[in-house]
């Protein structure tokens, strides 16, 4: 995984799409002007932290941003796209994972995989699956963290496939946040 030392640019972009990711959660198929997501409305007026912090599906993504130092970056002015991992998709990993790299010691890694969950730019459904139309079938996008992520769209259905060939569906999007938009995922992404 690539440190973002000295990088400092990439880091406000990454936390940004990150902090957007935690506070996604509204359906592909409706914009409702203030989507429910972890029992907290989400308000289009507020950035992805703001709006991030009170949602009870994300409080392990919030943990990491924090331990990340990335809520400043991902409270700017963006745009980011934020591909949120869920509590629960978080606990698919193996045990002790998360625990581990929340500890200072680990913050570069952390921060490299919570950057890897942010595109520069607000991506909605819609373009995300234009862009998949215009790939014949899939998209790469480069993310924050400098990798790239694979998107494909079936049916109405998005799904994110990582440099490892792990795949995450997209359960909630188009979460808008003042500075980018949130499409909430259901695994990690990893760089």
């Amino acid at each position: 995984m690539k440190s973002l030392h000295g990088r400092p640019r990439a880091s406000r972009f990454a936390a940004a799409a990150l902090a957007m990711a935690i506070g996604a959660a509204l359906p592909a198929v409706a914009l409702a002007k203030n989507p429910m997501v972890g029992g907290a409305p989400m308000y289009a007026s507020k950035t992805i932290v703001e709006n991030a912090v009170n949602s009870k599906d994300h409080t392990t993504l919030v943990a990491a941003v924090k331990a990340a130092g990335l809520v400043e970056t991902l409270s700017g002015p963006g745009p980011f796209t934020v591909f949120a991992p869920t509590n629960a998709a978080f606990a698919k990993l193996p045990p002790g994972t998360v625990e581990t790299l929340v500890q200072p010691q680990n913050k570069a890694t952390l921060t490299g995989i919570l950057t890897y969950h942010v595109v520069p730019g607000a991506l909605t459904a819609r373009d995300l699956t234009a862009l998949v139309k215009q790939g014949g079938g899939e998209a790469q996008i480069k993310t924050v963290q400098g990798e790239p992520l694979v998107v494909q769209a079936k049916g109405k259905k998005i799904y994110v496939t990582d440099v490892k060939g792990n795949t995450a569906t997209v359960t909630i999007a188009n979460v808008m946040q003042s500075n980018g938009v949130i499409h909430v995922i259901n695994g990690v992404l990893q760089p």
